[in-house]
């Protein structure tokens, strides 16, 4: 199974797994009147959501170079992780309306022993999803499961608030569900502007690797002499990198190409994130 493939099995099994947990959620947070746990159901809602989003991202990413992409389309995966951000901040419109709603003496909650069962039965969920995701994620190089992942963590903290906060109330202590849908919503805004900072910074062409690695590399080919002004960009699973290398400057052209073409192939053999090299040569003084 290549790449493309694996990350869309992974995002349609997240997806089913998020969906569920939502619907749970929103739907047992309405009835009760909590607020707390109708909040961390739109959270999760969006897990769900993003996966819809991954599915598409990952299929325009997948496509080949063409004539107006020589650089390939992966950053398209990229792209539509930031709107997964931006649907997050959306998100809390919703959630801060309701907590002001509570505020302000328009809400009642109903804290059953149900309300407990299905915040621990979705948290263990979660879990399994943030764990898998980021695993595969990891493996297969992928901006969006890794950042999907990091979205489905932050929604295992807000829901252990939550339970915290359903005791509180059971305790006779009404005001912590307003409270807690508002830590929900932080912790949707928090994630929202986090995924938008990482992906922009890949967009906007942020070194993608250690440097130092590729140096050593390149220098240990054959007629090397020296390597500098390595510089790398793109995503985590397609890297571009662009280097000099010094050589003996009695070389022929024809020599110094072949040094330039074992450097690039030394490289790519080597890290497998690695799609194009581009070898400049220099005389060495």
């Amino acid at each position: 199974m290549d790449r493309t493939s694996e990350i869309r099995k992974v995002l349609l099994i997240t997806f089913a797994l998020n969906i569920l947990v939502s619907v749970a959620k929103v739907f047992y947070g309405y009835i009760t009147g909590s607020i707390s746990i109708f909040s961390d159901g739109f959270h999760s809602l969006f897990d769900g959501v993003s996966n819809i989003v991954g599915l598409i991202g990952i299929y325009i990413a997948s496509h080949p170079p063409d004539e107006k992409h020589p650089y390939g389309h992966r950053k398209y995966e990229t792209v539509f992780t930031i709107f997964v951000g931006l649907l997050m901040l959306f998100t809390c419109f919703e959630v801060f309306k309701k907590v002001y709603e509570s505020l302000t003496g328009r809400h009642e909650t109903t804290i059953t022993t149900a309300s407990f069962f299905v915040m621990v039965i979705t948290l263990i969920i979660n879990i399994f999803v943030s764990v898998y995701e980021k695993q595969k994620g990891e493996k297969l190089s992928s901006e969006f499961l890794i950042a999907d992942s990091r979205h489905t963590k932050s929604d295992i903290y807000v829901s252990l608030g939550v339970i915290v906060s359903l005791v509180f109330i059971k305790l006779g202590f009404p005001i912590a569900d307003p409270i807690a849908g508002a830590v929900v919503g932080i912790f949707i805004a928090k994630a929202g502007i986090d995924i938008i900072r990482e992906s922009t910074e890949t967009l906007v062409d942020r070194t993608q690797m250690d440097t130092s690695i590729i140096k050593e590399i390149a220098c240990s080919v054959n007629g090397v002499m020296e390597c500098h002004e390595i510089r790398t960009r793109g995503t985590r699973s397609h890297v571009f990198i662009d280097l000099h290398i010094l050589v003996d400057p009695s070389l022929s052209v024809e020599n110094a190409h072949r040094i330039a073409e074992a450097v690039e192939k030394e490289i790519k053999s080597r890290i497998s994130e690695v799609v194009d090299v581009v070898v400049h040569i220099e005389p060495s003084s």
